[in-house]
């Protein structure tokens, strides 16, 4: 089969968790990585056994033999790197949040779309498969009727600058928060009759806490929760009329447990051994290409847009404000 090629942009954490991912696989493979000094880049191909560094974005987007992007910098700066792959013609997988807001968002899906150049979300939940579990598991009547979904997200982030300051889209919401939105919406996609929110705001004025409460039209009550500010159980629960579904972590599920209707333990379904969970989105988007598509099954556009406009509203009610939405 032939390579799957990737271009890394940018060189942080979450740039390494893509490299340490790509090189545990067959066919997909870091190629290149793109950094704004030369410098920063030779090092983390050298560290990660990289054939090409780039000390421009630029550069690598260039590289005719680069047959994906993987944009992996801070979401404040998704945005004029994704417009200028996209406008040369290169597919795209964008880490999440997807852009600073919706507005973003709609500009980058809809120049994908004139161009037909593939685009994707890094919302690597979305793509690991733990989700068909799960919905196998609903729609199997284990749990009867769904009736109540939980989800929290939390994590002691101190003063990271990507939590506390505006100009990188700071803030649990987009960071975190957009996980428990997205447990919810992939196994449950009805439409939201209702909703309510609060969050803690930081000195910056950045939300460090919040609580999400959904009313859907099937008559799931869905109450989620995210924090940069503390260490969180990070659990999602689906609560049915015969029993319910605990999943141990909605950023990276490896435990489902299986209850009764007297909440008494059933069983523990454990997910494939994995590399790091990331594998599933790069192999996602090698088969929507080699299908000819212009968007993963597993995140169409049309849920990345709604995810950023109900992001957006939410942050709108709080007064939690970004240059950027302007």
């Amino acid at each position: 089969m032939k390579l799957f090629r990737i271009g890394i942009i940018a060189t942080g954490w979450i740039a390494e968790k893509a490299a340490i991912t790509l090189n545990g696989l067959a066919d997909c493979v870091p190629y290149a990585v793109g950094s704004r000094t030369l410098e920063k880049a030779q090092a983390f191909a050298e560290k990660w056994n990289i054939p090409k560094a780039y000390g421009s974005y630029a550069e690598l987007i260039a590289d005719p033999d680069v047959d994906m992007v993987y944009i992996g910098t801070p979401h404040s700066h998704h945005y004029d790197v994704t417009k200028e792959a996209i406008l040369a013609g290169k597919p795209c997988l964008v880490e999440k949040a997807f852009m600073a807001n919706a507005r973003q968002a709609k500009e980058a899906l809809d120049l994908a779309h004139e161009r037909k150049v593939f685009l994707a979300e890094a919302i690597w939940t979305r793509y690991q498969p733990a989700v068909q579990m799960v919905r196998d598991l609903i729609s199997s009547g284990r749990i009867g009727i769904p009736r109540m979904v939980t989800a929290t997200l939390g994590y002691s982030m101190g003063d990271k600058p990507r939590i506390m300051r505006p100009d990188l889209c700071g803030g649990a919401l987009l960071d975190l928060g957009v996980y428990a939105l997205n447990f919810v919406r992939m196994f449950f996609p009805a439409d939201i009759v209702s909703m309510e929110s609060q969050c803690v705001k930081s000195d910056t004025g950045m939300d460090l806490t919040n609580a999400i409460s959904l009313v859907l039209s099937d008559g799931i009550l869905a109450n989620v929760q995210s924090s940069a500010a503390c260490v969180g159980d990070n659990i999602g629960v689906i609560a049915g009329t015969d029993g319910n579904l605990i999943i141990d972590n909605i950023n990276n599920p490896q435990r489902i447990t299986v209850n009764t209707h007297d909440r008494e333990f059933v069983e523990d379904i454990h997910v494939p051994q994995q590399i790091t969970g990331y594998e599933y989105q790069f192999l996602a988007c090698r088969d929507s290409l080699a299908e000819g598509l212009l968007e993963p099954r597993e995140m169409p556009h049309a849920e990345t847009l709604y995810i950023m406009q109900l992001m957006d509203g939410f942050r709108k009610k709080w007064g939690v404000h970004y240059p950027y939405d302007d």
